[in-house]
């Protein structure tokens, strides 16, 4: 068996995330409590209790990290390993996280910054998001290239493919690719024109904060969005980390490769099901473990682990 842990982005989030690890864990509870104490929230009301602050980019990013690393803690603690790690964009630093390749500190610090940078970066409606539903891949790589300002921003798994950009330059790319036979175009509900060239500043900025991070030699590769491939050069990870802002998100891509490599298990750790929903739609043969609740551990561990 080879296994991959698979980390969710922004989107997955949802009140109440976390707070039975939070409960019934000592390390899921030190990990919120460091994330309180690193960056000056509260990150048990932010998770736990109703609130608008957790669908926005700046708070949701270190949310997101804080709950699935504390899940990862408590699987990892249960004796399950990963032979290799991958996350849909923000979910990448869980990945390294989970790699050995970032601490927790310098990955839920890195990306509160890069939560407000990637907020800032675009005045909130001018850039927007859509997803494309029941068309190949490369009639909507085509059809954003004959247009200026919009691009593929997420590959997610056959069938469902995001584009990003300028607001105006999305709704027209939506009207052209409904003609060429998409099944439906569904503007996104998020602050900005996220993984298009609207943000290559945003990323340059995120740069100068990793410049402050120590990264660490990793015995576990992870798999990264920019190019789907696996990373075991430390000297790689800040520029890709800098290009993924900006670039499109190879999810399916990503997966395909891991299961070319011999991946037959994947363990999603995060709220809801998204990555595994995406994983199954990819290839219906591998294994899929999703791990959002604190009975999902059990589980987990006795079919992996048999005692």
């Amino acid at each position: 068996m080879s296994t991959a842990f698979i980390f969710p982005g922004q989107g997955a989030q949802t009140v109440g995330m976390g707070k039975d690890f939070y409960e019934n864990s000592s390390l899921s509870k030190e990990i919120y409590d460091r994330a309180t104490e690193l960056l000056g929230i509260d990150m048990k009301a932010l998770c736990f209790e109703e609130n608008d602050n957790i669908n926005i980019t700046e708070y949701t990013q270190a949310a997101l990290v804080t709950t699935s690393v504390a899940m990862l803690k408590v699987i990892l603690d249960r004796g399950i390993k990963p032979d290799v790690c991958a996350g849909l964009s923000l979910g990448e630093y869980c990945a390294l996280v989970a790699s050995n390749a970032m601490s927790f500190d310098d990955a839920v610090k890195t990306v509160r910054q890069r939560g407000i940078l990637m907020q800032e970066a675009v005045p909130l409606g001018v850039g927007a998001m859509c997803a494309v539903i029941g068309l190949d891949g490369q009639v909507i790589a085509d059809v954003c290239d004959g247009i200026d300002g919009v691009s593929v921003a997420n590959y997610n798994c056959p069938g469902q493919i995001v584009i990003s950009g300028r607001k105006e330059a999305v709704e027209q790319a939506a009207g052209e690719l409904k003609e060429a036979g998409a099944r439906r175009c569904v503007m996104l509900n998020v602050s900005g024109p996220f993984h298009s060239a609207m943000l290559e500043e945003a990323g340059e900025k995120l740069y100068e904060v990793l410049k402050n991070v120590e990264l660490k030699e990793f015995n576990i590769p992870y798999v990264t969005n920019v190019t789907a491939e696996y990373v075991t050069d430390t000297k790689e990870i800040k520029e890709l980390l800098k290009k993924q802002v900006s670039s499109s998100v190879k999810w399916q891509q990503s997966v395909e490769n891991m299961i070319a490599n011999g991946v037959d298990t994947f363990i999603e750790i995060g709220p809801n099901k998204t990555l595994s929903s995406f994983v199954k739609k990819i290839n219906k043969e591998v294994k899929i473990y999703n791990i959002e609740k604190w009975e999902d551990v059990d589980r987990l561990v006795s079919e992996l682990n048999p005692q």
